[in-house]
C-alpha cells in the first residue's frame, strides 16, 4: 500500500535534487565549522587563546570531542546500512528471522552482538532495516539494544567494574528488557508509519522502486544521501551537548551522589548531557564509582546509550518530535526504575 500520493517522476527528481542540495550545503557548513574550531583550537597563537574565556574554550573542546568520538561510528553505521540495503540479497534478513513477534524482537535485539557499532552508527543502520522491511517497532528494538548488547560495550564494562555490585549484569539485562519493552509498545501502534518523519516516509514509499544503476553506483549515491542527512544532525547535536555541559555544574551532580533516589536522576541527566559513546562510557563513569551508588551507575550506563542529546539529533532525521518525546519519557522511566531497584538491593 502506498503511503503517499503518487509523485510525478520529474517533480520527484527535482525535489530529491533540492533536498540533496540543501543537505550538501548543511553538510559543507558543518564540516567547515568543525575545521574552523579545530584550527582555532590547535593553530591559533597563545594570545588568541587567552582572549577566549574558559567557557568558550570548553565549548569548542567538548563539542569537537563528541564529533571526533562519534564520526567513525556514524560512517561505519552508514556503510553497514548500505551493505544491508544494496548488497544483502532481497528478503534475506526477513527470511532468517522468526515469525513469532516476541521471538523476532528478541533475535533483533541480539543483532548488536554481530554488529558492534555504538549508538551513533545504529541510527543509519536502523533506517536501513526499516527500508529492508522491518517494522518501526522492531527497528526501535535494534536501535536501543545494540549499543548495549554488543561485545565491545560488554567487554569495556567488565574491564571497568568486573562483577562488582551486579553493574554489568544489570546493564545487559536492563538494556535487553527495555529495548524489547519499547518494541512491544510500538508494535501495538495503530499507524506505525506515522511515527516517522514525512521525508523518511517518502523514502520508504520509494524504497523498492527500480533504479537503473549498478550496485556500486547505488552504494555511492546512498552514501552521499545518508551522510548529508546524518552529519549535519551530528554537528548540531554535538554543539548542543557541548553547550549544555558548559552550563551544567558537575559539582552539583556530585553533591547528589549519595542520595539513593536523586543520584539515579543526577547520573541520568549527566548521561543525557555528555553524550559519550557506549563503547567507552564505562571508563568515563568509573571515576564517579566511589561517589555514586551502583543503581545510579547502572541508570547512567543504560539510559545514556539509548537517549542523549546527540542521539536525539540523529534520530530526528527519522522519527517525529512527538515520537522522540514519548520514547525519551518511557526509556527514562524504565531506566530510573532499574536504577532505583538496584539501589534498593545494594
Amino acid at each position: 500500500m502506498s503511503l503517499t500520493k503518487p509523485v510525478p517522476p520529474h517533480h520527484a527528481t527535482t525535489g530529491s535534487r533540492t533536498a540533496r542540495s540543501r543537505g550538501a550545503v548543511g553538510l559543507g557548513l558543518g564540516v567547515a565549522l568543525v575545521l574552523l574550531f579545530v584550527a582555532i583550537r590547535v593553530l591559533a597563537p597563545e594570545e588568541v587563546g587567552n582572549l577566549l574565556s574558559n567557557s568558550v574554550q570548553d565549548f569548542f573542546t567538548l563539542s569537537i570531542s563528541v564529533v571526533i568520538e562519534s564520526l567513525p561510528f556514524v560512517i561505519l553505521g552508514i556503510l553497514l546500512s548500505i551493505g544491508v540495503q544494496v548488497w544483502l540479497p532481497e528478503g534475506f534478513l526477513l527470511r532468517h528471522l522468526p515469525r513469532n513477534a516476541v521471538a523476532r524482537r528478541i533475535v533483533i535485539s541480539m543483532l548488536g552482538v554481530l554488529l558492534p557499532v555504538c549508538e551513533c552508527g545504529n541510527v543509519p543502520l536502523a533506517r536501513g532495516l526499516i527500508l529492508r522491511g522491518l517494522t518501526v517497532g522492531e527497528s526501535m528494538t535494534f536501535l536501543l539494544a545494540a549499543p548495549i548488547l554488543n561485545p565491545v560495550t560488554i567487554i569495556t564494562t567488565y574491564q571497568a567494574f568486573g562483577w562488582n555490585d551486579g553493574i554489568l549484569v544489570s546493564r545487559i539485562l536492563g538494556g535487553f528488557v527495555i529495548a524489547n519493552l519499547i518494541g512491544w509498545i510500538y508494535s501495538r501502534h495503530s499507524s506505525p508509519m506515522s511515527l516517522l518523519t514525512p521525508k523518511f516516509q517518502a523514502t520508504c514509499a520509494h524504497a523498492h522502486d527500480e533504479v537503473p544503476a549498478t550496485r556500486t553506483r547505488r552504494s555511492v549515491d546512498m552514501f552521499t544521501k545518508e551522510t548529508t542527512a546524518m552529519l549535519p544532525a551530528l554537528f548540531v547535536g554535538s554543539a548542543i551537548a557541548g553547550l549544555i555541559q558548559v552550563g551544567v555544574s558537575r559539582d552539583l551532580l556530585v553533591t547528589l551522589g549519595q542520595n539513593p533516589v536523586l543520584s539515579v536522576f543526577a547520573l541520568m541527566a549527566l548521561a543525557f548531557v555528555v553524550s559519550i559513546c557506549s563503547n567507552v562510557d564505562a571508563f568515563f563513569i568509573l571515576a564517579f564509582g566511589s561517589t555514586f551508588m551502583p543503581g545510579a551507575i547502572v541508570a547512567f550506563l543504560v539510559f545514556g546509550p539509548m537517549i542523549d542529546v546527540k542521539m536525539l539529533a540523529l534520530m530526528r532525521t527519522t522519527f517525529t518530535a512527538r515520537t522522540l518525546v514519548q520514547l525519551t519519557v518511557i526509556v527514562g522511566l524504565a531506566s530510573a526504575a532499574l536504577g532505583l531497584a538496584v539501589n534498593a538491593l545494594a
